[in-house]
């Protein structure tokens, strides 16, 4: 393992929990902490991504901001799995829906992710790589949102290396099943991966790709409560087994 702090995290070892929540937008991460973490505190605050170790439901739980990107999501989840020792974290995010029966808000899940970023070149693999959830929190994540009274849609996400793509691209995305179109999973899995650890995206639905149709910037920042909820009790459920 590796020694904190590190270039890019303040904190030292043991002010990061095993379990962590990472939103893309480091408002939702403070949102995040605000709302749910009893006595948060920020251990770590590099280049304006914000880290907030406290509790959630007497589990410890760290929420640490992403950014954008399979480049900065690499960088961050890589050192958090390989330099503070931790076992999981859940991508909390948002993404654009691809396909015609997803809606505004609904919460969906990767089961795996594919992406066009060249992320995967590092491990010099002899063909793509084509990293997968964590089955044990995927099946926390569906279960909490069951008992909730919440239809999670689960497949594949497309981890965009670009933003803007050409409907004609992204149509391609749609035609072999991907649920969504994102920037960040595909990293996070292959990391986890590589560390032999958990990792799982939640993300809600916050634009349609192809109609008219999108969250605010604020109910982007603070009003994802369902998808967060789901997150943090199954980051606690797996920390208690």
């Amino acid at each position: 393992m590796g020694n904190t702090p590190t270039i890019h995290n303040q904190a030292v070892k043991g002010q990061i929990a095993p379990a962590v929540l990472m939103p893309g937008d480091p408002k939702r991460a403070g949102y995040i902490a605000e709302n749910y973490l009893k006595d948060a505190v920020l251990v770590s605050n590099v280049r304006g991504i914000p880290v907030y170790t406290g509790s959630f439901e007497g589990t410890p739980v760290t929420v640490m901001a992403s950014g954008m990107g399979c480049g900065s999501m690499g960088i961050y989840s890589h050192e958090l799995f390989f330099d503070y020792d931790v076992e999981c974290i859940i991508r909390v995010g948002t993404a654009g829906g691809l396909q015609p029966d997803l809606r505004i808000r609904d919460i969906i899940m990767a089961l795996s992710a594919s992406t066009d970023s060249g992320f995967d070149r590092q491990f010099e693999l002899p063909a793509p790589f084509s990293p997968c959830a964590s089955f044990s929190l995927a099946m926390a994540a569906a279960g909490e949102a069951e008992k909730r009274g919440i239809s999670i849609k689960a497949g594949m996400f497309f981890s965009g290396a670009a933003f803007h793509y050409t409907d004609e691209y992204l149509k391609r995305w749609q035609k072999v099943g991907a649920l969504a179109a994102e920037m960040e999973t595909a990293a996070l899995y292959m990391n986890a991966a590589a560390a032999g650890k958990e990792a799982l995206a939640l993300c809600t639905v916050t634009d349609k790709v192809f109609e008219e149709e999108h969250c605010t910037v604020e109910e982007r920042q603070e009003r994802l409560d369902e998808m967060i909820v789901i997150a943090l009790k199954a980051a606690a459920r797996r920390t208690q087994r």
